[in-house]
């Protein structure tokens, strides 16, 4: 199938437009629930989120809020879900990446890591050997994730964040850019600094 709708009329809609053109995708349309907006990224929007399921397409969601992204994403059939990757990311043979991902430009995934479903791997990011992300995690541009790291659902890793390898992030965490975690984080919350510490 290489007609693509996107869910998300915004910014990051535009980047994952980008990579659908870059692998081929020759029909690509928006769907947003904001009934003002009619384009994004020269791209037509035709409709509302409802309306993915019905649609002769492939369906990405392009939202970063991830618990938007959840709930837009679990209400579309499992079999019209699409992956994305950047064609300048590079990616280990053996890793495993969850459908609704959309991995970017210059983003580096190592052997042995597993992706969650829903994620976002941003621009010049990387996740290195041996990783666990969870579900509809967002790593952040330039942000460097360390080997045998473990990543709970819902966690949103800034701009520029170093995590240390043999780490543990708790799910519902929100690492603040240009942090560096260098323990376990054993409880949800918003972390910021160097070393990382929770700050709410």
């Amino acid at each position: 199938m290489r007609n693509l709708a996107i869910i998300g009329a915004s910014g990051h809609g535009k980047v994952v437009a980008d990579i659908a053109r870059k692998n081929g995708y020759s029909e690509i349309v928006f769907l947003d629930d904001d009934e003002s907006i009619h384009e994004c990224g020269g791209y037509s929007v035709i409709g509302k989120s409802s309306e993915a399921g019905t649609i002769d397409a492939g369906v990405i969601v392009g939202i970063g809020n991830a618990g938007v992204r959840k709930q837009i994403q679990e209400s579309i059939p499992d079999e019209k879900l699409l992956t994305l990757i950047h064609p300048d990311a590079v990616i280990a043979e053996d890793v495993a990446i969850g459908e609704g991902t959309v991995v970017m430009a210059g983003a580096v995934i190592n052997p042995g890591a597993r992706i969650g479903k829903g994620c976002i791997i941003n621009t010049c990011s990387s996740v290195d050997h041996d990783c666990v992300v969870g579900d509809y995690v967002h790593i952040s541009v330039g942000a460097h994730v360390a080997g045998t790291v473990n990543i709970g659902s819902h966690t949103w890793i800034g701009a520029g964040v170093t995590v240390i390898n043999n780490v543990n992030i708790s799910g519902g965490c929100m690492i603040g850019a240009g942090a560096v975690v260098i323990r376990d984080i054993c409880e949800s919350g918003t972390y910021a600094g160097a070393p990382a510490k929770r700050v709410r």
